[in-house]
């Protein structure tokens, strides 16, 4: 494997899944590499292994499981959960490291794997990259004797550890009696333990997204097509909507009217909440440079810092460990609540949003529309081959997209971590200017992305 590919993107290492890189053989020698670099000590070391709904879940599971064991280390299996119950569970577990088989979002073609240190919390970079150097080189020899081998057991209560977890983070004395409320779990990893934890805490429970087949996780559900969920809010007269995942890390909510709540909307929310129960650490919060300037002018009218960080939910989670906060987000829905989770939950961030409906006993769309957002415009644009952002007549338009901007808002283009995306937004308080600029510079990239002009 050359390792001048780097294999981690943005979170953990993410493909097509039985392609170069998403294989068995790479799963082996990263279960491998993992393990040796985790094996600290003469104890018996320990990692637990969940994974989301995906069909190739059966072909990564396994390789992963080989390579550990042949690291030495024993391996605990809990099957389909949220990316945040693994890391819950691997320090009640005291495991060495946890490992998440998921693509989140993505498309069930897609695969990936999230790795967790022994403190529940993402690798950082330098781990990730001796990782990486350890698959690259030759570790047979380094590799447990057959006395030394691990074995493979499955937890069989870890759903129920997850829920008992997750109600415990709802505030004493509150419940959810009265409430109808719809939950989408994308056919994902939530979808037995998110109806479940709503169920048990007295709401009346919508399910939907919750019949997995292996293809149709995230498929026309989820966060990432909340169209569906608010339809749902509509149809069945809820006072609430909240839309999972394929992992369960990240969350979406829509209002009685089905109207959508973004990750901002509810990061503002929990914020104030926090804020007004001296809960809220560090002064602020920290969210990334997508979320909306509105959030931004919110914050500061209530005397809070909004820190921002790069995109990416561990970029976020560094940054308050860094700057001592309790609260920090993403606009997609990423929520990290550190006081409860270690890593982004949807489910105990959309928890904290019911107890304030709950508390306030007013409707969702009263609730949860916080602050008034400035007008943005998000597109996407796909390319194959070498970025079009290198090309001369982009950095151009850029320039001269971000002069009209000038004072009234500002511009963000990046490429995506996890796939072949270019993402152009635009925020500024005139709506026609925001859509004109990130429509026509949508246009140029998707030009020289076409005519395969990465170069100047």
């Amino acid at each position: 494997m050359n390792h001048a590919r780097r294999l981690f993107g943005t979170d953990g290492i993410r493909g097509k899944a039985n392609v170069d890189p998403m294989t068995a053989e790479m799963a082996l020698r990263l279960g491998q590499a993992a393990g040796l670099l985790f094996t600290r000590g003469n104890h018996r070391h320990r990692v637990l292994i969940g994974k989301d709904t995906r069909i190739s879940g059966y072909l990564i599971e396994p390789a992963l499981t080989a390579g550990f064991i042949g690291a030495g280390m024993d391996v605990t299996l809990v099957g389909p959960l949220p990316t945040p119950a693994i890391a819950m569970l691997m320090r009640s577990l005291r495991a060495d490291i946890g490992v998440m088989i998921s693509a989140s979002h993505n498309a069930f073609e897609d695969n990936g794997i999230k790795l967790f240190g022994p403190d529940g919390f993402k690798l950082s970079d330098e781990m990730e990259m001796r990782i990486e150097a350890l698959m690259a080189s030759d570790v047979s020899d380094r590799l447990a004797m057959p006395r030394e081998l691990g074995r493979a057991n499955r937890l069989e209560d870890a759903g129920g550890r997850y829920i008992e977890a997750a109600k415990a983070s709802f505030p004493r004395g509150l419940r959810l009696d009265g409430l109808k409320i719809v939950i989408d779990c994308a056919n994902g990893a939530a979808y037995k333990v998110a109806p479940s934890v709503l169920w048990e805490l007295g709401a009346t429970v919508i399910e939907a997204g919750v019949k997995p087949d292996g293809f149709n996780i995230n498929k026309d559900c989820g966060s990432t097509v909340p169209e569906f969920l608010c339809a749902q809010v509509l149809e069945h007269g809820a006072h609430l909507g909240i839309a999972l995942d394929g992992d369960a890390d990240r969350v979406l909510m829509a209002d009685e009217h089905g109207e959508l709540i973004d990750g901002d909307q509810i990061l503002a929310l929990i914020a104030r909440n926090w804020s007004d129960h001296g809960r809220l650490r560090g002064g602020g919060v920290v969210a990334t440079v997508m979320s909306n300037l509105g959030l931004e002018a919110f914050l500061r009218g209530r005397g809070l810092d909004l820190h921002r960080t790069q995109v990416g939910d561990r970029h976020v989670a560094e940054k308050m460990r860094a700057g001592g906060f309790n609260v920090g987000g993403e606009q997609s829905g990423h929520m990290i609540l550190s006081d409860f989770s270690t890593t982004g939950d949807g489910v105990l961030a959309a928890l904290q949003v019911l107890a304030v409906l709950v508390e306030q006993g007013r409707p969702a769309s009263e609730v949860c529309r916080v602050f008034k957002k400035l007008p943005q415009r998000l597109r996407s644009v796909r390319f194959a081959g070498g970025s079009p952002l290198r090309h001369d007549s982009i950095q151009k338009a850029i320039a001269a997209a971000e002069i009209t901007l000038n004072g009234t808002g500002r511009l963000l283009i990046r490429e995506s971590g996890t796939e072949p995306l270019i993402r152009v937004m635009a925020e500024s308080d005139d709506e026609a200017k925001v859509q004109r600029v990130v429509d026509d510079l949508c246009e140029m990239i998707a030009g020289v992305a076409r005519t395969g002009g990465a170069s100047a």
